[in-house]
């Protein structure tokens, strides 16, 4: 069976993203060992000047290391992240640049960075409290996890919405959630 790590950044207990990311996560569990990290109990610390000190004389906390060796091994990648801000929670930012370890997921030959890992697809499920598509100016998370694949070497993204949701009659927003889980289940078909 392939392997898929999970990176749930939903960082609120009734958080809708985390409504849509579990059924579909539940269905992948039937392709794929499910390894889940959970921004909400694990926070990175921010790499500050003393840790690029550190990793500038090799030293990385050796569970971080771990952790970005199986995300550079994994076949698929699954982020589930709620709309923060106009791109998503800082836990999860702060836990990509944790996890961007030269050498590990990502490596350079003098002249340019080229990727490490080789999940061929990758899953970003999110929900939108206002009403901002995919690939709206107004929403940078897509294009932060797109320019992140392109340093790590991840391939196709997927991303899975559901929008306006703060604006919405608690029908039109169960409306979208299931209407995001039914995208999500036919996008596992093929993932």
């Amino acid at each position: 069976m392939k392997n898929l790590i999970y990176i749930n950044a939903c960082m609120r207990a009734g958080s809708r993203t985390r409504r849509i990311a579990t059924p579909i996560i539940e269905e992948l569990r039937k392709r794929y060992n499910v390894e889940t990290v959970d921004l909400t109990k694990n926070l990175y610390p921010v790499a500050d000047n003393y840790t690029l000190e550190d990793r500038n004389q090799g030293i990385v906390p050796p569970e971080h290391v771990a952790l970005a060796k199986k995300i550079a091994a994994a076949d698929r990648i699954v982020i589930a992240a709620p709309f923060w801000d106009m791109s998503f929670p800082s836990a999860l930012k702060v836990f990509f640049e944790n996890m961007s370890l030269f050498g590990v997921t990502f490596d350079s030959n003098n002249k340019e960075c080229y990727g490490l890992c080789k999940a061929e697809k990758v899953m970003y499920i999110t929900t939108r409290g206002m009403n901002i598509n995919t690939g709206d100016s107004l929403e940078q998370a897509t294009p932060y996890i797109k320019a992140l694949s392109y340093l790590w070497g991840w391939g196709e993204l997927t991303v899975i919405s559901a929008q306006n949701m703060d604006y919405s009659t608690p029908e039109e927003i169960e409306e979208r959630v299931s209407k995001a889980i039914e995208e999500g289940l036919e996008v596992c078909k093929e993932f």
